[in-house]
This record gives structure tokens, C-alpha cells and sequence, in this order.
């Protein structure tokens, strides 16, 4: 393939390392390579149906990936039989090069495998699957979509674009609400009868024994009016909700976490979730069916053409959903805690920790995407600017200064207040700390917002635990509003900025990325949309670890742990200590990263060791991110230039010559590096102290 085939302007160049980051970075950049079509909008909107359908087709090959290997190399079956005490576990490790074979974990005395803690087996429990039969027509129906999306993809890039003349927005939103309602009759007539059994007491082996059929899910449908009736008397008598299947209890007073929580499971009853998706469901199809009225009327008209000069563009459009696509996934992390959805998962600590942490970071880089696409769509869309918010732009350096405002009143109060405590205890005057036991800092709103402290268990382990904040907690919250807010103020500003400032009034002229001016305006860098982005990343990641090194040391400080019902006693993982030591910036240094971290630095030997090496592994990407974002693309070039040098001294010509990265792409390779290195040794350090502790 020629290199540089993307771009016309670039094949016809010379041969050069450069097109392998410029097919990274401008594969997908359809607008600008485009610009010379007679119809752009048609040609991109083909381009990027095809690689929606392409992403979607890899997404579901996974999932048939995961059904399949669950099938055949997990312990599911064997898991059912005792989930609040059994682990997750797939695949066997072989002992046959350099005994890898110490990575397996002795999950129960007949199951050895490496431990997972994705929740799948949670989530199939949910989804009414008995028996890793079910999951072998799943894995298939999977892989069957895989080929679909594929030849949809295939038939869409190289025809005119089909899926765009055949669907409209209101009718995806009718699919998406029939969706939701199958699922709600499949939680409804598979899940909660196939639940109901297991909480009553019916092991896996007495599933499997039913008459007339081994497979669970086939005597349900085929049996329901008998089988159905028997576990739940009141099913298919009337026509209302029957209110046992959404709460448990035939008055349905949710007043608290705990009505809403099956006592079996430590989980929401999967009845509450077939009504959440049924209304789900009608709400998307009568949303629809509303739109449709709306826009045939007269008064639509002027709304529409708001919303057109708003929401024009592709950029804009995928900068909203991303949007409303992260806040899903951050509102999912903070709930699957307190508010557990899937069977016994609260049980598992690892995989609660695991869940959060994954969605938390999800939720951060679709915000990151969103602003991108947002200045990306406000550089080439003239008419976005002019016309819908023109009003914002004229109050840039209103809504900005105080933003700069707030944020240093924030990190002055909220950091003053740890080095405060920092230079006092260092100086022994315990009692003029803010602490509990000294000047108190507490939550105002709190108490009036949360009432009643409540806790929860499953058996002899702490679920959930609804308790009065302290001081740590207040200083540790400002923290998360000052790292936030700077987060905020610098994507704001590479949108508010983007196209000219005080300082630079052509910045429209340069585009979306370029790396400095030069000498002729003093030399400045870090001006354009991407680099706002680029900073933005990492203030992204500080609020983010900082959230999830919370999240943890609060849960094992004061809610994750067991309780002796002989002594009346509550013992947690790190027993209370986040109170006293999460006051001061060396406590956190000392009690929590350095302490902690004895588990995965300690794990060699044992089935953790491989949480060790990506701990270490992890830390050399980080450090190694430092080389690209602290050296320039000069001092590159220069060594290069001396190893063409040589090649060319010795008669040796590489077809493809050596560049040295752009300055944008050296920053953006060192930032990958940066975030990867940081999210894997958390990880790794997530994952070994919890998994030491509690297995």
C-alpha cells in the first residue's frame, strides 16, 4: 500500500516515519480530508457510519470472546453454587516455560484459575444464566452480530450511505425503546423466576435436575404458567404490577437504601430492574412519537433552526453525546456502590473497586473527547459562532476570570488547610489540628440530607454503611472542588479562546493544533485548542486519583470489613484509620500510599506476583512518558540526523527515513505513556491490597 495513501498531499512525498502518526491522528479526520469533495457531508457521514459499525463490530467480538471463554475455561457453574463466598475465576495456567503457573489462585478446593474481578459472573447471575450452557448461544448470537456490523460496515463505506436515508433519530429512539422493553420481559419471565429459586435455597444441581428438560431457562418458557405461578403466586393474575416483583413486599414503601435491597443478594431485586427498563422503554417510544408531532408543527419551526445553527456538524453532535455519555458512566460508578444492582457483587470488594475505578476514568476522558470536539467544531463551523453563541463568547473574560476566581480561593483554603495541620503536627500540637478530636470542619448539609446513618450486610460482611462525615472528610471534598474546577477552567478556556484572545487575534488562522508562534509574538506555546486539551488531561488525572485513592481508603477505612455476631463487634479492613491520618498531606503519604502499598510490592512468590510486575512495569511507562514531555522535537532531530549520518557513511539507505516527532505528537505520545503508567499502578495497587486482605 502506498505510504501516505490517506492523503493525496502525503503519498506523493518522500518516504518518512511521519506517516505513522499522521495516520493515527488524521485517520479519522474526515472534514479536512475531504475538503475537496463536492459533496463533504455525504462522504463523511458514509465515512463514519462504516467506522461506527467497525468500532461496534469489535465491541461485539469481545462479547462473544467473554461468553465463550466463560462457557468453557470458567468456574460459573461451581461459582453458583456459593457466590457470596466463592470467587470468580478463568482459565488455567499452564507450568510448561518459567512457572507461570504460580498465577493461579486456589479459588475454592475444586477450582484453581486466575482470579477475574470484572463482575461478568454477577452480571450473568442477573440476566437469569444458570448453567455456562447459556452461555455458548449467547457467545454465538454475539459472534453472528460481529459478522452483521462488519458487512454493514463494508456495504456503507463502499455504497451510498444506506443506514442514513433509512433511519431517522426518532425511529432509533423507537428501537431503543422496544430494546429496553425486551429486556425488561426477559428479566421478567427468565431472571427473577430463575432468581427467586436461587434465593430460596435451590442449589445449582437441583436446577439442572428439573424434569423434562435440563436447561432452566427452556423449562421457565416452555412450563410458565405452572413453574412461574409456584415461585410467584400473583404472576399473570390482572393487569397491574405486581409490586412483590419490585420490592420484595406487597406495600412497596421505598423509603431507604435497605427497602430497595434484596436481604438474599446485598442487591437491588431484579424485579425494581425489569420496571426501571419497562419504563425506560415507554419513555423513549412516547419521546419519539412526541418529537415527530413537535416538528410537524408551526411552532417547532424557530426552535428547529436554533437547534440546527447549535447542533450542526458531526463534532458538535458526538461532543453532546460524549457528554451525556460520561456523566452516565460517572453517576454508574458512585451507584453500583451504594445502591448495588447485580446479585452479590457488593460482596466482592475487588470487583466494586474494579467497577468504580473503570467508570470513573471512563467518564473522564468522554468529558476530555467532548471539549475536543467542542473546539473542533467551533474552529470550522463559522456560523456556530456567529449566530447561537455569540452571546457566550462576548462573555469570555466575564465567565472566566472568575473562574480563576474561584479556583484560587479554592486551592488556597482547601491546600492551606493541610499545610496548616501539616506544620502543627510536625511541631506536636495535636490539639490545634482541624480534626475531630480538635477544631472541627464538618459537613453542614450532610446530616440534613442523609438522616438516618444506616449499615448493611450480607451474612458477615459489611455491605454499605451510610455514616456522619468528619473533618477529613470536609477538607478532602474541597480538594476534589478545587481540581475539578481548574480541570473545568482550562477546557473552558481552550474553548472560550480558540479561535482569537486578547493576545492573539488570528488564532482561527492557525487551526486546531500548532505548537508555538515563534519568536515574532514572543515566543508563545501552548496556545492552540489541542494543548488546552493536553493540560487538561492531566489536571483530569489528578482529580480523578485523587477520587479513587478516597473512594478506597474511605471503603476499607469505614464501611468494607466483617462483623463478629458472637463478640458484637465491626472490624474494618484498616480500622477507622482515614479519620485521623486523611488530615494532613504526610498522612496521606505516609498511611495510605507507603503503608499500603506493602501488599503488591510484598506479592513476589505468590499468585499476586503479577499485580507486582505491572505495578513496577507501570511506573518505567510513567517515567518514561518524562522523556518525551520534558525534551523538545530539536533535540530529537539532532540525534537522528547523526544516525543518517552514520547509515549514510556506511552505504546502508533506509527506504523510510527517520523523522523526529512533531511537537504535538510528542506531547500526545508522552501523555499516553503519562496516563497509562498512572492508571495501571493504581490498578495493580487497588488490586493487591484488596485481594490480600480479604481472599
Amino acid at each position: 500500500m502506498q505510504v501516505g495513501h490517506f492523503n493525496k498531499a502525503m503519498s506523493k512525498g518522500p518516504h518518512t516515519t511521519s506517516w505513522i502518526w499522521n495516520l493515527h491522528d488524521q485517520a479519522h479526520d474526515f472534514d479536512s480530508l475531504l475538503q475537496d469533495h463536492s459533496n463533504t457531508r455525504s462522504v463523511a457521514t458514509r465515512k463514519i457510519l462504516s467506522s461506527t459499525l467497525a468500532h461496534l463490530s469489535v465491541i461485539l467480538l469481545w462479547l462473544s470472546g467473554m461468553h465463550f471463554h466463560g462457557s468453557y475455561y470458567s468456574n460459573y457453574s461451581s461459582w453458583l453454587r456459593d457466590p457470596k463466598y466463592r470467587s470468580a475465576g478463568c482459565h488455567l495456567v499452564w507450568s510448561t516455560l518459567i512457572g507461570q503457573d504460580i498465577l493461579n489462585d486456589t479459588l475454592s478446593q475444586d477450582v484453581t484459575t486466575i482470579r477475574i474481578t470484572s463482575g461478568l459472573f454477577h452480571l450473568w447471575m442477573s440476566q437469569g444464566i444458570a448453567s455456562c450452557t447459556n452461555l455458548k448461544p449467547c457467545a454465538l448470537t454475539c459472534l453472528i452480530a460481529t459478522v452483521a456490523t462488519l458487512l454493514g460496515s463494508y456495504i456503507e463505506m463502499h455504497n451510498n450511505s444506506i443506514l442514513e436515508r433509512s433511519l431517522y433519530m426518532h425511529q432509533v429512539t423507537i428501537l431503543l425503546g422496544m430494546a429496553s422493553i425486551s429486556i425488561a420481559g426477559h428479566q421478567i419471565h427468565i431472571a427473577v423466576p430463575t432468581m427467586s429459586l436461587l434465593d430460596s435455597g435451590i442449589t445449582y444441581n437441583q436446577l439442572a435436575s428439573i424434569p423434562t428438560s435440563i436447561d432452566l431457562m427452556n423449562t421457565i418458557l416452555v412450563y410458565q404458567d405452572d413453574l412461574i405461578r409456584s415461585i410467584i403466586p400473583t404472576f399473570g393474575i390482572g393487569t397491574g404490577i405486581d409490586l412483590t416483583l419490585i420490592s420484595g413486599n406487597q406495600t412497596c414503601q421505598l423509603g431507604s437504601i435497605a427497602d430497595l435491597l434484596n436481604p438474599n443478594t446485598a442487591s437491588i431485586f431484579l424485579g425494581t430492574i425489569a420496571f426501571h427498563h419497562l419504563m425506560v422503554g415507554i419513555t423513549l417510544i412516547l419521546a419519539s412519537l412526541c418529537s415527530v408531532i413537535f416538528i410537524r408543527s408551526t411552532i417547532a419551526i424557530h426552535t428547529i433552526e436554533l437547534i440546527q445553527h447549535s447542533f450542526s456538524g458531526w463534532h458538535v453532535e458526538l461532543a453532546v453525546n460524549l457528554r451525556l455519555t460520561a456523566t452516565i458512566s460517572i453517576i454508574f460508578a458512585h451507584h453500583v456502590y451504594t445502591i448495588p444492582a447485580y446479585p452479590f457483587i457488593s460482596s466482592s470488594y475487588t470487583t466494586m473497586t474494579c467497577l468504580f475505578s473503570h467508570h470513573i476514568w471512563i467518564g473522564g476522558f468522554l468529558i476530555l473527547g467532548a471539549a475536543a470536539h467542542r473546539s473542533i467544531q467551533i474552529i470550522r463551523n463559522e456560523g456556530l459562532y456567529i449566530t447561537a453563541n455569540q452571546l457566550i463568547y462576548n462573555q469570555a473574560d466575564i465567565i472566566l476570570g472568575h473562574l480563576i476566581w474561584l479556583t484560587i480561593a479554592l486551592g488556597l483554603h482547601s491546600f492551606g488547610l493541610y499545610i496548616h495541620n501539616d506544620a502543627l503536627e510536625s511541631l506536636r500540637r495535636q490539639e490545634d489540628l482541624f480534626s475531630d478530636n480538635g477544631i472541627q470542619l464538618k459537613p453542614l448539609l450532610y446530616s440534613q440530607l442523609y438522616p438516618v446513618m444506616d449499615t448493611e450486610m450480607l451474612d458477615d460482611k459489611l455491605i454499605t454503611s451510610t455514616q456522619e462525615l468528619g473533618t477529613s472528610d470536609f477538607m478532602i471534598h474541597h480538594i476534589h472542588a478545587f481540581t475539578i474546577h481548574v480541570s473545568v477552567l482550562i477546557m473552558l478556556k481552550g474553548i472560550l479562546y480558540n479561535r482569537s484572545s486578547r493576545q492573539i487575534s488570528d488564532k482561527l488562522e492557525l487551526g486546531f493544533r500548532y505548537p508555538c508562534d515563534g519568536p515574532g509574538r514572543g515566543g508563545t506555546c501552548q496556545i492552540s485548542p489541542y494543548d488546552h486539551i493536553y493540560l487538561s488531561v492531566f489536571w483530569m488525572y489528578n482529580s480523578l486519583d485523587l477520587v479513587l485513592f478516597h473512594y478506597f481508603w474511605k471503603m476499607e477505612s469505614d464501611v468494607w470489613g466483617t462483623v463478629s455476631y458472637y463478640k458484637d463487634v465491626i472490624s474494618h479492613i484498616s480500622s477507622g484509620d482515614f479519620s485521623n491520618h486523611a488530615i494532613t498531606i504526610n498522612g496521606w503519604l505516609r498511611n495510605f500510599l507507603w503503608a499500603e502499598s506493602s501488599q503488591v510490592i510484598q506479592s513476589y512468590a505468590t499468585s499476586l506476583s503479577g499485580y507486582s510486575l505491572i505495578f513496577i512495569g507501570s511506573h518505567l511507562i510513567w517515567a518514561f512518558s518524562l522523556m518525551f514531555l520534558f525534551s523538545g522535537r530539536g533535540y530529537w532531530q539532532e540525534l537522528i540526523e547523526s544516525i543518517l549520518w552514520s547509515h549514510h557513511k556506511l552505504k546502508i539507505m533506509p527506504h523510510t527515513q527517520p523523522r523526529a516527532l512533531s511537537i504535538s505528537q510528542g506531547r500526545t505520545l508522552g501523555l499516553t505513556h503519562y496516563m497509562f503508567g498512572g492508571i495501571f499502578t493504581t490498578w495493580s495497587f487497588f488490586h493487591a491490597r484488596i485481594l490480600a486482605l480479604t481472599s
